[in-house]
């Protein structure tokens, strides 16, 4: 008989939590499924199961010992039955070869069928939830002799949540993951904070993550899984900042920056890589552009495609189960993920090349000063709201400084597009209004006497004025339209600022540092 928790009464904040939260949301011991067609089968004895979850698996017919692993979570108000094939799993677990283990919620502890990545008792390692998903995890490696060194784990929103709670709370079990639409590990142990950080988001240092993680297993030296990091531009329920903080805390657990060493567009998608001090791989990111709060797929029967379109299953042209299972290095038969030669490494070849530069939020800043421009003097609310754009509540108007180093870019290259990606932290009114636009304006150096941002950095002349223009976004982040004016030798300025001053209240604190972004695309 399988032994479960008598399950947990949930508090009023619990509830509203449930109602509210958007968040998509066999055999004993030693048994191994004889040959025949290949179903999603419950499995129950897995362990004391303190998380009270069920189990379900996928084992292909005929899969041998030695194989890989795979853990995939649904979202809120999904089953396991709902996001094994229409996801693309089950079709890479046939071809590739793997098993798949789908562990569900239950509504007598979440009503939404949410896994708690919010709940202190279920994101510990040796408690709750994550450790029923552990021993669930033992138990496939016990009937299947699954490779222990190639145990992965996935999944989506709340899901994906609950995919960074596996990594921090069990890197001894989990070599890589992939977080869809997720949050970073320890972002909230309560209701309250649980929307904050679905939507704005919160906001910490690289260290401040990392730490979380540390705390998650002390004493553990590594090493660390490699993370895969899939995020719409559009999603509205879990913010796309939550994926530079996720990218932020991995990182800073890998001990390497938050600049991208290799980037090119996937199925027209920026992809991003960030490398380690031994050239591997440990992160990864996707963002897909104009995508809301889902998991891509690419319907059809291509070598590609997978999945099936359906409520947060969205058909974007990217399958996302199959690069994950790339990243991993589930096609081509073993390897470490993110190793240099793996199969599923990106390889930006010898043309165009890509490189990502964050801000130095040491250099960036805002101005404010009158319509007419008089009076203009350095904003002070960088440190604790952000750099402004806009109108404030004081009436003076507000135009933002972003500084990047871009000397690494060789003298002789031929810059082919660049462009700036800002994420926004807060703001009031709508700045597009009435058809009016943010401006970028371009400096191949410093706007001002110094790299710095001051007074002067409102009406210094630019290298290129109006060089591009962001469209209207509400949280997250967005890029701007292209330019080419770079600096090769130095310091590239870029300066926002509305085509028109509003007589009302509108303005954005945008974010800083790796909250913003100069890609350039060089040959």
């Amino acid at each position: 008989m399988q032994r479960t928790r008598t399950p947990r009464r949930l508090s009023t904040a619990g509830l509203l939590l449930a109602l509210l939260i958007a968040l998509i949301g066999a055999g004993g011991p030693g048994f191994v499924p004889p040959a025949q067609a290949a179903t999603l089968t419950e499995v129950t004895g897995f362990g004391t199961n303190p998380g009270n979850l069920r189990m379900f698996r996928y084992v292909p017919d005929g899969l041998p010992a030695g194989r890989p692993l795979v853990v995939a979570l649904h979202g809120c108000t999904q089953s396991a039955a709902a996001y094994d094939s229409e996801t693309g799993w089950t079709t890479w677990a046939d071809r590739w070869g793997f098993a798949l283990l789908l562990p569900q919620q239950q509504s007598g502890n979440n009503l939404n069928s949410c896994f708690n990545w919010f709940e202190s008792a279920d994101i510990g390692r040796g408690s709750g939830e994550a450790l029923s998903v552990k021993q669930m995890t033992d138990r496939m490696k016990a009937d299947l002799g699954s490779d222990p060194a190639r145990v992965y784990a996935t999944g989506l929103s709340a899901g994906a949540a609950m995919t960074n709670v596996m990594l921090a709370a069990y890197p001894d079990v989990f070599s890589a993951g992939a977080p869809v639409a997720g949050l970073p590990y320890g972002c909230a142990t309560g209701v309250v904070a649980a929307f904050g950080c679905m939507n704005p988001g919160t906001n910490m240092t690289p260290a401040a993550w990392a730490a979380k993680v540390r705390a998650a297993y002390p004493g553990y030296g590594g090493p660390w899984p490699a993370v895969s990091v899939w995020q719409g531009s559009s999603d509205t329920t879990v913010a796309p900042a939550n994926m530079t903080e996720t990218v932020e805390q991995w990182t800073a657990v890998h001990g390497t920056d938050t600049a991208a060493d290799a980037t090119d567009t996937v199925a027209g998608y920026p992809h991003a890589v960030y490398r380690d001090t031994a050239g591997r791989a440990v992160v990864e990111t996707y963002s897909i552009t104009g995508m809301g709060h889902g998991q891509p797929v690419d319907p059809g029967t291509g070598a590609e495609q997978c999945g099936t379109a359906g409520a947060y299953i969205l058909d974007v042209n990217l399958c996302a189960s199959y690069r994950i299972g790339q990243f991993w290095g589930l096609n081509g038969g073993g390897g470490t993920p993110g190793d240099p030669g793996d199969p599923g490494d990106p390889d930006p070849g010898n043309g165009t090349q890509t490189t990502v530069f964050s801000s130095v939020a040491a250099e960036d800043g805002y101005v404010k000063a009158s319509a007419t421009g008089a009076g203009p003097a350095v904003g002070t609310l960088e440190s604790s709201l952000g750099v402004a754009v806009g109108r404030g509540t004081d009436g003076l108007h507000n135009r933002t400084l972003f500084s990047f180093d871009t000397s690494s870019v060789p003298d002789g290259a031929t810059v082919k597009r660049a462009y700036v990606t800002v994420t926004r932290a807060s703001g009031s009114g709508d700045l597009w209004a009435a058809g009016n636009r943010i401006l970028l304006d371009i400096r191949t150096g410093c706007f001002g006497a110094a790299c710095a941002t001051g007074a002067d950095d409102w009406a210094a002349p630019a290298s290129v004025a109006a060089a591009a223009e962001i469209g209207g976004f509400t949280s997250g982040s967005k890029a701007s339209g292209d330019f080419t004016a770079v600096n090769r030798t130095g310091t590239t300025q870029v300066r926002l600022r509305l085509a028109s001053e509003p007589a009302g209240t509108a303005y954005a604190f945008l974010r800083s540092g790796s909250g913003a972004t100069l890609t350039v695309e060089w040959e």
